[in-house]
């Protein structure tokens, strides 16, 4: 599934965080209610203007961002 239809960055909604297009529902908040042990059903029966595609939306943004994501190491101080 592709989220770019879905998934918009407005900086004048929510500080420019990603949301789902229409709303003002970040990412991040759809993310925690999943982390929460929401289910997409009672996402969306809390917040009938999403769609399941939306949900799904926003677990593909937050997959894309994280195989993409770059991690350099830190070198370690040495101690005396």
């Amino acid at each position: 599934m592709k989220y770019n239809d879905r998934i918009v960055i407005d900086h004048t909604i929510l500080g420019g965080k990603p949301i789902i297009k229409g709303t003002r529902l970040s990412v991040e908040f759809i993310l925690e209610l999943l982390g929460n042990d929401w289910s997409h059903e009672t996402i969306i029966e809390n917040y009938p203007q999403l769609e399941n595609e939306d949900v799904l939306a926003a677990l593909n943004y937050a997959s894309h961002l994280l195989k993409t994501e770059h991690i350099y190491p830190v070198p370690q101080k040495a101690t005396a």
